[in-house]
């Protein structure tokens, strides 16, 4: 079978996007040919059988151009695909969704996010199948919807080998409001006369001038309480890297109020770190000892953690339901029913 995938970006460096790469190569493993259309390409290595075809992003600003280059690929290479992989991007079934009928080929659309917009209402009736990671991914109501688990990378997010004896805690994601990072260090600055060789490390970057005010505030806050030998922002860091601060982390912390079932928290069970979470799309998965219903029980929470082994449920957990390997196998199911 051959696929069609549109996504934003193929960067295998990326620090939001970076992860998609290693899904690209894992697609290659399960069908015969892969186009990919994205909105810009910058870094990547992936198999021969696997063509990148980009909008132009990368050398500049026009969305004419997009569209025009969007219709394009999928009329020029119509016959060198079966089915449409839409990864996140409602808008690109609305643009080929009917094309893409006409011609017979099968659309399913990846989304995970608690919001529901106009495009993505329009998206839902042109689908064929809509995937997404948990019941907390698709707020909108569909008979079309499939839920297949997230896709982590078990290869590369793997357990430390050492016995660590670290107290640190960890967060990953973009630096913005909605992720919370002032909340965690408010929340830590409270623990430090308790635990003081605790250690909180920030990884993330900023992704608009919202996020650059946020990160402002953030280092005044940091600077402010004297919590600059403490408190370690890490700037952002391609995925590719991301295990080898996990593996040394004690905790991952997710105050994100998304709704979305952030990678982060699934990468760090991968790693067996103790994951807290209030985001809501975590639920259902997490242990519950893990969740927390209120920032208030944060610092309380982090101390326990701090004070605890590591568990090997939490990986376990990624292996039954939320492993690439699996996700992929399950989209390349649904491309062939």
């Amino acid at each position: 079978m051959k696929l069609l995938i549109t996504t934003q970006k193929v960067d295998k460096d990326d620090p939001i996007l970076g992860f998609f790469h290693r899904w690209l190569e894992e697609f290659a493993k399960n069908f015969e040919q892969v186009i990919v259309i994205c909105l810009e390409e910058r870094s990547f290595n992936l198999p021969d059988n696997v063509c990148i075809l980009s909008l132009g992003k990368e050398v500049g600003n026009c969305k004419v151009k997009y569209i025009l280059n969007f219709y394009k690929y999928i009329w020029l290479n119509r016959k060198k695909y079966d089915a449409v992989f839409v990864h996140m991007n409602p808008e690109y079934v609305i643009l080929g969704g009917l094309f893409w009928h006409i011609w017979r080929k099968k659309i399913i659309l990846w989304y995970t996010h608690k919001s529901v917009n106009f495009k993505l209402k329009i998206a839902e009736k042109l689908a064929n199948s809509i995937l997404t990671a948990s019941r907390r991914s698709f707020r909108l109501p569909s008979k079309k919807l499939k839920i297949i688990g997230h896709g982590i990378d078990l290869e590369l997010f793997t357990p430390s080998q050492e016995n660590l004896n670290s107290k640190i805690i960890l967060q990953v994601g973009r630096i913005s409001e909605t992720k919370g990072q002032l909340i965690l260090i408010k929340a830590f600055a409270k623990i430090i006369n308790k635990i003081p060789e605790a250690t909180l490390c920030i990884v993330g970057s900023i992704a608009n001038e919202s996020d650059k005010k946020y990160k402002e505030e953030v280092t005044e806050y940091i600077e402010k309480h004297n919590l600059k030998n403490i408190i370690k922002l890490l700037g952002p860091m391609p995925n590719n890297k991301i295990p080898e601060i996990l593996q040394k982390a004690t905790i991952l912390v997710n105050t994100s109020y998304t709704g979305s079932l952030d990678k982060d928290v699934l990468e760090a069970m991968a790693c067996n770190v103790h994951p807290i979470s209030i985001n809501e799309a975590f639920k259902d998965i997490l242990p519950q000892n893990n969740f927390i219903n209120s920032i208030d029980e944060l610092p309380d929470k982090i101390i326990f953690f701090l004070n605890s082994q590591r568990r090997n449920e939490y990986r376990k957990i990624i292996a039954q339901e939320h492993s690439l390997q699996l996700l992929i196998k399950n989209i390349k199911h649904e491309c062939a029913a």
